[in-house]
């Protein structure tokens, strides 16, 4: 069968339509994917900012729990039994030496006092009597008129009325300390404690409770404890053949007090107690710490701060690492720039930086920040930071 001839270039012409469309259309397509990114390729890998680690000197710091008092506390008791009749201070007050503090009833002691004042007038009159008759029986015994014996019972008689008399003035003398003991004064200066007994309250020397607690305060006490392990290491970095020595060489130490502040005056270590306590293993130490102002008073809490110097030690910023099911983690930065999640051991913290026990060495490169959407193995571009000047600024 035959066809015209333009019947034929019509059938060529669509024939030819037909191919080229489908390849423009896929052409089209092409070219929007092009510019972007080829289709397989991968991101490029991200500017990640990186440090190297770093070796410095370091100060640490250790804490422990503190007691404080004053450095002399005093329990006021009475020494006479009576009724608390007056009350001239009240708790907290400062107090001198010798201001009065609390007075108890004394009548039955200035009673005491008038029967030993009145003893010892019998008993004088008694020494007269006594005196008159040996010298009456003296001259008769030399007359020979009456009997040595008589003069020796005389004498005898003069004896007891001497003692008498003698009894009679300590009676005096134990009635008036009676009484001055009504009267209680402050044997120190210092700050006064709880007061558990009211006017018209029955004080004896036996009570379990004393009348209030006297505190001198103008240098305290705190009393803080180590464990065994770390008491041998505060002892191994002390230079020093003799704990006095050690002592000696001790720098200052801080106290940080229940709010978390810390305390404007500097103390210092003054005793170590002699053996540990077995039960809990560890052992006492005291520091004593200027307290002009009064800020401090006994029963007070607080920590006591050590410094530690550390010689070259491997740091790292806190702000580098990120923790992990109780274990704390960096990105090292590997060959090729991938990236590798390790652990790390830490002795300690300085500021904003770990001190590294095990896990990083010196100058290896690690990711310093945005380590949240980073994975292991996976390639970034290092953006290398100024070591010193990121440490410096933790």
């Amino acid at each position: 069968m035959s066809f015209p001839s333009n019947q034929r270039n019509n059938t060529r012409y669509f024939l030819l339509l037909s191919l080229l469309i489908p390849a423009l259309i896929l052409g089209s397509c092409g070219s929007k994917a092009g510019p972007e990114q080829a289709a397989g390729t991968p991101p490029p890998a991200p500017e990640i900012p990186v440090i190297a680690v770093m070796e410095q000197s370091a100060i640490t710091f250790n804490e422990y729990s503190a007691a404080i008092e004053g450095k002399v506390n005093v329990d006021i008791r009475p020494q006479v039994d009576g009724y608390l009749d007056k009350i001239f201070v009240d708790e907290g007050a400062y107090v001198k030496a010798g201001q009065p503090l609390f007075k108890i009833n004394d009548r039955i002691y200035q009673e005491q006092l008038n029967t030993a004042n009145a003893a010892m007038e019998s008993a004088k009159a008694n020494l007269r009597t006594a005196q008159i008759e040996v010298n009456k029986i003296k001259p008769l015994v030399q007359n020979k008129v009456v009997s040595e014996v008589q003069l020796s019972t005389a004498e005898a008689n003069y004896s007891q009325a001497q003692a008498a008399v003698s009894q009679a003035k300590s009676t005096i003398a134990s009635a008036k300390i009676n009484i001055g003991f009504t009267l209680i004064k402050a044997p120190i200066s210092g700050y006064i404690g709880k007061i558990p007994k009211r006017v018209g309250n029955l004080v004896s020397k036996g009570d379990q409770e004393p009348m209030t607690t006297l505190s001198d305060t103008k240098e305290v006490y705190a009393y803080f404890s180590m464990s065994e392990p770390a008491f041998l290491q505060f002892n191994a970095q002390v230079k020093g053949n003799t704990m006095a020595e050690k002592l000696k060489r001790l720098p200052p130490v801080s106290l940080v007090l229940a709010d978390g502040t810390t305390y404007p005056q500097k103390g210092r270590i003054q005793i170590v107690d002699g053996q540990f306590d077995k039960s809990t293993g560890s052992i006492s130490l005291r520091a004593v710490f200027p307290n002009p102002q009064g800020l401090l008073r006994s029963g007070n809490t607080g920590k006591i701060r050590l410094e530690e110097q550390h010689e070259q030690v491997v740091m790292v910023p806190k702000a580098a690492t990120m923790d992990v099911q109780d274990k704390i983690f960096v990105y090292f930065v590997g060959p090729k720039n991938k990236l590798e999640r390790r652990a790390i051991t830490i002795s300690g913290k300085s500021g904003n930086n770990y001190l590294i026990k095990d896990g990083l060495k010196k100058g290896e490169t690690i990711v310093y920040s945005g380590l949240d959407g980073l994975a292991e193995e996976a390639e970034i571009k290092p953006k290398p930071l100024n070591a010193d000047s990121v440490y410096r600024a933790q």
